[in-house]
C-alpha cells in the first residue's frame, strides 16, 4: 500500500515530472569503469540477443551501474519489468527492433539488415499451360487476334486475306466450344465470342461475293434465340438480296428488320425505310416509294430523301407535287454553322487563331461537303423539273429561280440563271442563250466574269473571233483570276497566229491555277507552232502526269517524238494510244505507216487491217493494202480494196482502172473486158481505157477491135490537137510578158520548166496505168502510194476553247460544248 497514493485537493497535479532517474545519467559514463570495459572487449561489440520471452518494454537487461553492480532497470516510467532474464542470456530491446537486429541466437553474426547474403530469389514457379482452363483462355485469345487481323486485312482491301483468316476464327472457335465440353464448362460459354465469329464470317463472305455463303452464315445467326439484337442483320441479308436484284424478298427482310426494331432507334427505321423507297423505285412502283419517301420528309428530311421524291413524282408526271417536292427539298435544314462564323476579326487576336486553326479542320470540311452535295441535288433536280411544271421550260426555270432566292441557297439563282442559257444551247436557240446570257453583264463581277466566258466559248465555236476577243476581255476586266477568260483570250490571239502572246496569256491562266489541264494543252500547242519541241514535250510529258489516260495528250507526244527524229518513242506512244482508245483507225494506220518505213510490211499490214476494218472509208488505207496484194501477186484479193475506193471517189477514174487491170493479171479476162467497156461508157475520152480495149479485142478475136481503134485515133487526134493549143497559148502568153518587161523572158522560160516539171512529177506519183507501148504489168505498184495524213488533222492542233468541266463559282468551261458547260 506504501505505493498507493489517494489524490486529495491540495496534490499538486503537475508533481513527479522533476523526478530524477539515474538511468538516464550519461555525464558519468565516462567513469564508469564497467561500462569502459564492456565498450573496448568483444562483449561490447556482441549483437544484443532477441529474447525467447516477449517483452514490450526496453527490458530487463542488467547494466553495469557506478558502484560496480548489475541490477535491472525499469522502464522509463518507472514501470516495472514485464519478462525475466535468465542467466546467460540476453534479451533485444523491442524498441529498436527496426534498425537490422535478427532473432537469431548465434553470437558475433554479421550486420545485413539487406539479406543479400542468402543469395538470389528463387525462380517463379512455370505456369501450369495443361490445365483446361488455360487451354481454353490461349485458343480463346487466338480466335479474338483472327478476327482482328481479319477486319485489319479488310480494311486495307485484301478481301481473299480476310475471308481466309475468318474462316480460320470460325475453326478454332469450334475446336474452343469441344474443348469446354469436354473439360464440362457448357455453362461457361462465351456467346460474344460466337456471334463475332459467325457475323465477321459473314461479313467477309459477302465482301468477297460470295452471297449463298453469306446468307447461310446471317441464318445462323438470326435463328439462334442466345444472340440478342440478332433480328438487326436482316438488313444485312436484305442488301445481298438487293445486290442480286431479288427486290421482292429485300423488301420482305428490310420489313422484318424494321418490325424487329424499337422506335427508340429512329434514325435507323429512317433508314430502312429509305433503302425500302429505293427497292421499290427499282420495282417501278413509284406509288409505295412515294409512299416511304413522303414518311420519311414527314418525320426526318433529309436532302436525299427529297430528292428522291421529286424524281418519283417526275416519274409519274404530277407537276404539282414536283413544286411541293421541290419547295420542301430547298427548305431542308443542314445543320451546319454560317461561313461568316470562319471571317476573322480584327480586334480579338486569341480568337483569330482559334477561327485560321479551325477554317480547314475536318468537321468544316464535312460541312463544305455536305453544302456541296444540297446545291448539286437543288441544281440537278431544277433543271429536270422545269420542263415540265409549265408550259415551257424558260417559265419552269423562272419559277425555280424565284424559289430558290427565297430560300437558304440564294447563290444558287445564278448558276441556274447560266443553265437556262445552256439549256438554249441544247435547242440549238443560241439568239436565247446569248441574250440570256447577256443579262449578267450588269450584276456583280463573279457572275459577270462567268457569263462573259461563256459568250466568248459560243462566239469562238461561231467563228466570230471579235466578239470572242470582246467578251474574253469583259470577263478578264471582270476578275482576272478567271483562267477559262485568259484561256478564251489566248485562243483568239492563236488563231491571229500570235503565238507568243498566246503563250502568255496561257502561262497566266497556269499561274492563276496550276491545275488548269486546258491552259497547259493549249501552252503545249502554241509551243509547238513556234517550232520549240521540247517545251511542247515538257508541256505535255507534264499533262501526261496528270491526265495518264488522255489519247490526245499521248498522240501529241507520238506526234513531237516523229518531229524529233525518234521512231521507236513516236511507235511506244501510239501503242499507249491504242491501248486506250483500240478502234482509233487513224492511230492504227499512223502505226501501220511507222512500221512500213522501218521496212516491217508484216506488222505494217497488220495494223492497216485494223484501220480498215474500224474505218473502211481511208483512201490511203485503201491504197496502202491494194498496193500490198499487188506487190505479193494476190491480185484477185486487191480487187475488194479499189472497188470499195471506187465506191467512195466514182468520178476518179483511175479506181476503175486499176480494177480492170487486177481482173487481167488475174487471167480473168472477160471480167476485164466487161470492166474496161463500163468505164469506156462513162469515160469515152479516156485514152487508156481505150487502148486496152483495143489490146483485149484483138487477142480474144473480137469484132469490136476496129471500132475502138478508130475511137482510140479519134481520141488521140483531139488529144494532140488541144495540147496544141495550150502550148500555142503559153508561147503567145510568153511573147506578151517578154515585150511588157525586159528580162523577164529567163524567168518565164524558168517559169514554165519547173511548172512542167511538177506536173510531170504529180502526174508521175499518181498514175497508175502503163502508157500506150508497154504492158500494164511492167508499172511498179509502189506508184499507188500516197503521203499519209495527220490522223488527227487540225482538230488536235486547234487549241482548246476556255470550258472546264464545271462551273464553280467563278470557273467556267473550256473544252468542248455540251454538259461540260453545266454549272456545279
Amino acid at each position: 500500500m506504501e505505493n498507493v497514493h489517494l489524490a486529495v485537493e491540495e496534490d499538486d497535479l503537475y508533481s513527479g515530472y522533476n523526478d530524477y532517474n539515474p538511468t538516464f545519467d550519461s555525464e558519468e559514463l565516462e567513469n564508469d569503469v564497467a561500462f569502459q570495459q564492456a565498450v573496448k572487449t568483444s562483449h561490447g561489440r556482441r549483437p544484443p540477443m532477441t529474447a525467447k520471452f516477449p517483452g514490450t518494454a526496453i527490458g530487463a537487461r542488467p547494466l553495469a551501474s557506478s558502484f560496480g553492480t548489475r541490477m535491472p532497470l525499469a522502464s522509463s516510467m518507472g514501470r516495472p519489468m514485464t519478462g525475466a532474464v535468465q542467466e546467460g542470456t540476453a534479451r533485444p530491446m523491442t524498441a529498436v527492433r527496426a534498425a537490422g537486429y535478427t532473432s537469431s541466437m548465434t553470437r558475433g553474426s554479421t550486420f545485413d539488415p539487406l539479406g543479400q547474403s542468402r543469395g538470389p530469389a528463387p525462380p517463379l514457379e512455370a505456369k501450369n499451360e495443361d490445365t483446361p482452363e488455360e487451354k481454353i483462355k490461349i485458343l480463346e485469345k487466338k480466335v479474338n487476334d483472327l478476327i482482328e487481323e481479319s477486319c485489319m486485312a479488310q480494311s486495307m482491301g485484301s478481301l481473299q486475306l480476310a475471308l481466309e483468316k475468318a474462316k480460320e476464327a470460325g475453326r478454332k472457335e469450334r475446336a474452343l466450344a469441344r474443348q469446354r465440353e469436354q473439360s464440362g464448362n457448357v455453362e461457361h460459354i462465351n456467346l460474344d465470342l460466337t456471334y463475332s465469329v459467325l457475323l465477321n464470317l459473314a461479313n467477309q463472305y459477302a465482301n468477297n461475293e460470295m452471297y449463298p455463303e453469306a446468307l447461310n452464315s446471317y441464318q445462323v445467326i438470326v435463328k439462334n434465340k442466345m444472340f440478342s439484337n440478332a433480328g438487326r442483320l436482316k438488313v444485312n441479308m436484305a442488301n445481298i438480296y438487293f445486290k442480286q436484284k431479288n427486290y421482292p424478298k429485300a423488301i420482305k427482310f428490310y420489313r422484318m428488320a424494321l418490325d424487329q426494331i424499337s422506335n427508340t432507334h429512329k434514325e435507323m427505321r429512317i433508314k430502312i425505310m429509305q433503302n425500302i423507297g429505293v427497292v421499290f423505285v427499282r420495282l417501278g412502283q413509284y406509288s409505295d416509294a412515294i409512299t416511304s419517301f413522303e414518311h420519311i420528309m414527314s418525320e426526318s428530311p433529309n436532302i436525299k430523301t427529297g430528292f428522291n421524291l421529286i424524281l418519283c413524282y417526275y416519274a409519274i408526271g404530277n407537276g404539282e407535287r414536283m413544286k411541293n417536292a421541290f419547295q420542301r427539298l430547298i427548305s431542308v435544314p443542314l445543320g451546319i454553322d454560317d461561313e461568316d462564323k470562319y471571317i476573322p476579326s480584327n480586334d480579338d487576336t486569341n480568337t483569330n487563331m482559334v477561327i485560321e486553326a479551325i477554317k480547314n479542320d475536318r468537321l468544316h470540311q464535312m460541312e463544305r461537303d455536305v453544302k456541296v452535295l444540297a446545291e448539286k441535288y437543288i441544281m440537278t433536280a431544277a433543271k429536270l423539273i422545269a420542263p415540265a411544271i409549265e408550259a415551257s421550260f424558260a417559265i419552269g426555270f423562272d419559277w425555280c429561280v424565284d424559289m430558290v432566292k427565297s430560300s437558304q441557297y440564294v447563290e444558287l439563282a445564278n448558276d441556274l440563271e447560266i443553265n437556262k442559257a445552256i439549256t438554249y444551247l441544247r435547242q440549238k436557240d443560241f439568239n436565247q442563250a446569248v441574250e440570256t446570257l447577256k443579262t449578267f453583264e450588269k450584276k456583280d463581277s463573279r457572275v459577270k466574269s462567268a457569263a462573259a466566258t461563256n459568250l466568248s466559248f459560243l462566239y469562238f465555236l461561231e467563228k466570230d473571233y471579235e466578239q470572242a476577243d470582246r467578251y474574253a476581255d469583259l470577263a478578264m476586266n471582270a476578275d482576272r483570276y478567271n483562267p477559262a477568260a485568259l484561256i478564251n483570250k489566248g485562243n483568239t490571239v492563236f488563231v491571229k497566229h500570235d503565238y507568243e502572246k498566246a503563250a502568255e496569256f496561257y502561262k497566266e491562266a497556269l499561274r492563276n491555277d496550276s491545275s488548269c489541264t486546258g491552259a497547259l494543252y493549249n501552252l503545249g500547242l502554241t509551243y509547238k507552232k513556234l517550232n520549240r519541241l521540247e517545251e511542247a514535250l515538257d508541256c505535255f510529258l507534264k499533262l501526261h502526269a496528270i491526265l495518264r489516260n488522255s489519247s490526245q495528250v499521248m498522240y501529241q507526244l507520238a506526234s513531237l517524238y516523229e518531229q524529233l527524229g525518234d521512231p521507236h518513242q513516236t511507235i511506244e506512244w501510239l501503242m499507249q494510244v491504242i491501248s486506250v482508245t483500240p478502234t482509233d483507225p487513224h492511230a492504227l494506220a499512223k502505226l501501220g505507216k511507222l512500221h512500213d518505213d522501218e521496212g516491217d510490211k508484216s506488222q505494217a499490214f497488220q495494223y492497216y487491217c485494223e484501220s480498215y476494218r474500224y474505218l473502211p472509208s481511208n483512201i490511203d488505207v485503201i491504197m496502202w493494202l491494194g498496193a500490198y496484194y499487188i506487190e505479193t501477186q494476190f491480185c484477185e484479193k486487191a480487187i475488194q480494196y479499189f472497188e470499195r475506193a471506187t465506191l467512195i471517189q466514182p468520178t476518179q477514174v483511175k479506181w476503175q482502172l486499176i480494177v480492170a487491170s487486177c481482173y487481167r493479171r488475174s487471167g480473168n479476162y472477160q471480167k476485164a473486158l466487161e470492166t474496161y467497156k463500163d468505164i469506156h461508157r462513162k469515160f469515152p475520152d479516156n485514152v487508156e481505157c481505150l487502148r486496152f480495149l483495143v489490146r483485149l479485142s484483138t487477142d480474144m478475136g473480137l469484132k469490136e477491135v476496129q471500132e475502138y481503134a478508130t475511137k482510140l485515133k479519134k481520141v488521140e487526134k483531139m488529144k494532140e490537137i488541144r495540147e496544141q493549143r495550150v502550148k500555142s497559148g503559153r508561147d503567145s502568153s510568153a511573147r506578151v510578158r517578154k515585150e511588157g518587161r525586159e528580162g523577164s523572158a529567163g524567168s518565164s522560160d524558168s517559169s514554165h520548166s519547173s511548172s512542167s516539171t511538177k506536173g510531170e512529177r504529180l502526174s508521175t506519183k499518181m498514175r497508175s496505168l502503163p502508157a500506150s507501148n508497154e504492158p500494164y504489168e511492167a508499172s511498179s505498184p509502189k506508184e499507188l502510194d500516197a503521203s499519209y495524213v495527220d490522223p488527227l488533222g487540225p482538230q488536235l492542233d486547234r487549241p482548246k476553247t476556255g470550258a472546264k468541266k464545271r462551273i464553280d463559282d467563278d470557273d467556267f468551261a473550256d473544252e468542248e460544248l455540251g454538259d461540260d458547260l453545266l454549272p456545279e
